[in-house]
């Protein structure tokens, strides 16, 4: 039985696939099986798969495009090692990644669930690399309700954090790891390697454009753990903040003002509340221009 379990879920992405692969296969430790779930993609997925030719890599195929949180769940559910990795498929590792993670997670406390890393985020457009370096460990629960700083193909798991958990949200395909980590920290400690270990492949774009799968995310979230985020009042009407953008991007100014009014009612000494309502003003058009101006010049 392998100690690792490396999930990747993909969709058409057979040339960063082949790159997410071939980082793990380079990885200093190799006692893992790849599970590749394929969530209906309709280019040469499989082919490209089975070119490696490695008896630890295992593919899934869906029968319908099901999206991630569903494919994160079959890969969970038929991964056979005592340690759980995602790696999406636009990601890649650094060859010391998992050997520093599986040292660390079997030194850490028994009551350590998951220990995560550093990443370079890469913009796909310009080139430009951020090292994030994470600062959170112990009981994460607390700071982990007032934003999500973990990037999924940094974290390894034991898999007995999804026996008490349970498995990925399915009704979310926007957030879905958030919503598991802040469900994982209400019941397990984390630790992290301060060292980048990830490529983490980034849109020059802030903001998804697929608008109105990002916004169900954002109201299920803040649906499912509204009382949660209100014990920090500035951290909540940020969230209320991002669903007005995302709103107004999505040429709904109506909605977006409501959002970034219940913001200001939450935490009213929030300047950009204010700034953000009176873009929306505007209309959608303005709204993205002046925002995207912003951001040249800051």
């Amino acid at each position: 039985m392998p100690k690792v379990s490396v999930i990747i879920p993909t969709y058409n992405r057979i040339e960063s696939l082949r790159l997410a692969i071939k980082s793990v296969l380079a990885q200093t430790f190799q006692d893992f099986e790849i599970i590749v779930v394929d969530d209906a993609s309709h280019d040469n997925t499989a082919e490209v798969v089975a070119r490696f030719k490695d008896e630890r890599i295992r593919y899934i195929r869906h029968g319908t495009n099901k999206k991630i949180s569903a494919s994160r769940n079959t890969g969970v559910l038929n991964s056979q090692g005592r340690y759980i990795a995602f790696l999406d498929d636009d990601d890649e590792w650094l060859s010391e990644k998992l050997q520093l993670e599986v040292d660390l997670l079997e030194n850490s406390p028994l009551k350590t669930g998951a220990v995560y890393t550093g990443f370079y985020k890469i913009d796909k457009v310009s080139g430009a690399t951020v090292v994030q370096v994470p600062t959170k460990k112990g009981f994460i629960f607390n700071d982990m309700l007032t934003q999500n700083w973990l990037g999924t193909s940094t974290v390894l798991l034991k898999k007995e954090c999804f026996e008490k958990v349970g498995l990925f949200d399915e009704s979310i395909n926007f957030g879905e790891d958030y919503d598991m980590w802040i469900r994982i920290s209400k019941e397990f400690q984390f630790e992290y390697i301060e060292e980048p270990l990830v490529k983490y492949s980034a849109s020059g774009n802030k903001i998804s454009n697929d608008y109105d799968k990002v916004i169900k995310g954002y109201e299920i979230l803040i649906d499912k753990y509204h009382k949660l985020f209100a014990r920090n009042r500035k951290s909540c009407s940020r969230f209320y903040l991002s669903l007005g953008v995302l709103y107004c991007y999505n040429k709904n100014p109506a909605k977006g003002r409501k959002a970034f009014l219940k913001a200001i009612q939450i935490y009213p000494l929030e300047i950009r509340h204010y700034f953000n309502f009176g873009l929306s003003l505007l209309g959608t058009n303005n709204f993205k221009r002046l925002k995207e101006l912003k951001e040249a010049l800051w």
